[in-house]
């Protein structure tokens, strides 16, 4: 049974910016579907108006039974939220502020004090009820939002990049309380995240997003079966050496496919992002800078078999070829580059993992720099928007 139904979701900034573009998925109750995607790719663009934050431009949405539009106070009692940025007080103790978001939902006092007590248990933090937040690490704040998130006891919990910026150990915590909380309370979670580890170790089901639309949907075992054989990936000290030796690998039969990963497009969006910057101080605007981040319509890095990126400018160093028996390939793969005088840094063997799934769908890694400025924009938009219905009510 489908607790959460999405057909044609659609948000455009301005009438310009196409932050979620025509997206259609459902969620089975129980499960944990992980948006996968860069930030900026729409993750938190599409939480926002599950979570009836944000209108849509186009398309619905059901959550628990529940129209977004229609029927959006359903929808909030139906729902826990715990955001990408903290929400905390932390003036407050752990039990105040639990105690105010029951406040918020209505509930009484015997019932509020027995659903902070059950989750301060679920998220085991009995012990430090009555310390003020200030004092928590990092991973305690957010097993507090999570435990904020379940006081109302929502069918859904949507968690917006709940470990970002924790350190692998506490990373590990988040995600072990997440699976215990599912198995044992049964609830629907919709996690987005840019960690693919994170997703191949929580999540049912994996929605790859990026650029507002859907490029993979399906289990982690059944994305990376897509990429039959084994990824040898080469990192070259000078990327015009790719130019030479590409020819000559695309014509061998045992090659299923080849990327290139750059390592130098740091510098290049850096200097993209100053030029905007100036732009906007001479009256470019928000909306122009946007255009300017935003790639046109199919010009996404493919994979070099069909179309190539500019290396000279771009800066790749590495080579990563989908091959048939990845080991028994890599002597040949080392004596062609020997015999063209190329000079190799290293050679790696894997079988194929989310990031190459993720960089064979949408010809790119995953890159922090560039989601995070563009993050920025978004939320920007978002805000506007909100002080936009705010004034008109």
């Amino acid at each position: 049974m489908a607790i959460i139904e999405v057909d044609g979701l659609t948000k455009v900034f301005n009438g310009k910016v196409r932050a979620v573009d025509d997206i259609s998925f459902n969620v089975k109750e129980g499960e944990i579907l992980g948006f996968l995607g860069p930030n900026g790719a729409g993750k938190t663009t599409t939480l926002n108006m599950l979570s009836t934050l944000l209108r849509p431009s186009s398309g619905t949405a059901a959550v628990n039974g529940y129209d977004i539009h229609e029927e959006p106070d359903k929808v909030r009692r139906s729902i826990g939220f715990v955001f990408q940025d903290p929400t905390l007080d932390l003036e407050l103790t752990g039990k105040e502020n639990l105690n105010f978001h029951g406040l918020l939902y209505g509930l009484d006092r015997d019932l509020r004090e027995k659903r902070i007590k059950e989750v301060l248990d679920v998220v085991q933090l009995t012990d430090r009820a009555n310390d003020l937040v200030k004092t928590f690490s990092g991973g305690m704040k957010r097993r507090l939002e999570i435990a904020r998130g379940l006081v109302h006891h929502p069918k859904v919990l949507f968690l917006d990049e709940p470990t970002l910026g924790l350190d692998p150990q506490t990373r590990r915590s988040i995600w072990e309380h997440i699976q215990r909380l599912n198995q044992e309370k049964n609830v629907t979670i919709i996690l987005t995240t840019h960690y693919t580890e994170e997703a191949d170790y929580l999540c049912g089901k994996i929605l790859i997003i990026d650029f507002g639309k859907i490029v993979a949907l399906d289990t982690s075992d059944n994305l990376k079966a897509r990429l039959e054989g084994d990824v040898v990936s080469l990192a070259f000290k000078d990327p015009k050496m790719i130019l030479q030796i590409r020819p000559i690998f695309e014509k061998k039969k045992w090659l299923r496919r080849m990327d290139v990963t750059s390592v130098g497009s740091n510098q290049s969006m850096a200097g993209r992002m100053m030029h905007m910057m100036r732009g906007m101080s001479g009256g470019m605007g928000m909306d122009g800078m946007m255009s300017g981040m935003r790639p046109e319509s199919g010009r996404r890095n493919e994979s070099v078999r069909h179309k190539g990126p500019n290396i000279q400018s771009v800066g790749p160093r590495r080579l990563n070829l989908l091959v048939d028996d990845g080991g028994r390939r890599i002597p040949e793969i080392v004596k062609l580059t020997n015999e063209i005088g190329i000079l190799l840094e290293s050679v790696e063997l894997h079988k194929p993992t989310l990031d190459d799934v993720f960089l064979s769908v949408t010809g790119r890694n995953i890159r922090d720099e560039q989601g995070s400025f563009m993050e920025m924009i978004r939320r920007h938009r978002i805000m506007q928007q909100a002080r936009g219905h705010r004034d008109s009510g």
